[in-house]
């Protein structure tokens, strides 16, 4: 039978493993991004209008699994690296296989839902609706899950980034909000699928 200290010391060797495999997914999904946003920058094609979201048209849903790694020039690439790599990270160091079902369920929720919320023919591109997705599903997993540290995490992540609130303004201008909104209800699906299973409490009638 293993001590207290040894399980503690279990417990934070794997979230250690856990938050390391994070930073490194994480962080190769942002050097792709950058990668593609130099390739598409060097190249004369538009990989923008080919594989971004375009709204209404058939061909335009392959945008679904393409359009996050896409952004409309370097100051947009930006703009969405570093919260990026930290609510990507926050999302994942509590399991990369979690993670990534996390991230296709985002995905599909939030490139479906801008591509039926947009106007026909305009293209959605860039990282922002997975930023809300996973700030979305950081927030709402500390619900969900009820784990003292998950609960703790998306109470200082609502806090440190109440501000994305502002982008679910539909008022503004060159900014998808249905991106960001569906992104949002992509994440919040998503700690909901994958929530922890609680075994039930059996119950007995008293006689």
């Amino acid at each position: 039978m293993s001590s207290p200290y040894e399980s503690v010391k279990r417990g934070a060797g794997g979230l250690l493993q856990g938050a390391l495999g994070a930073l490194l997914l994480v962080g190769g999904m942002v050097v792709v991004m950058w990668a593609v946003e130099i390739f598409d920058y060097v190249t004369p094609g538009d990989l923008d209008a080919e594989l971004g979201i375009i709204a209404w048209s058939p061909d335009g849903l392959i945008g679904v699994l393409f359009a996050p790694f896409l952004h409309v020039g370097f100051a947009h690439l930006m703009a969405n690296s570093l919260p990026l790599l930290v609510l990507g990270f926050l999302a994942a160091f509590r399991g990369l296989g979690k993670f990534l079902w996390a991230t296709l369920i985002i995905m599909v929720v939030g490139g479906v839902g801008t591509w039926v919320a947009t106007p026909p023919g305009v293209a959605t591109v860039g990282a922002s609706g997975l930023v809300f997705g996973y700030f979305g599903f950081v927030v709402a997993r500390g619900l969900f899950d009820r784990r003292a540290l998950d609960i703790l995490v998306g109470i200082g992540v609502a806090v440190a980034y109440y501000s994305l609130v502002w982008g679910l303004d539909p008022t503004q201008v060159g900014v998808s909000w249905q991106g960001h909104l569906f992104g949002l209800v992509g994440g919040v699906a998503a700690a909901w699928v994958l929530r922890r299973k609680r075994l039930a409490t059996p119950t007995y009638p008293a006689y």
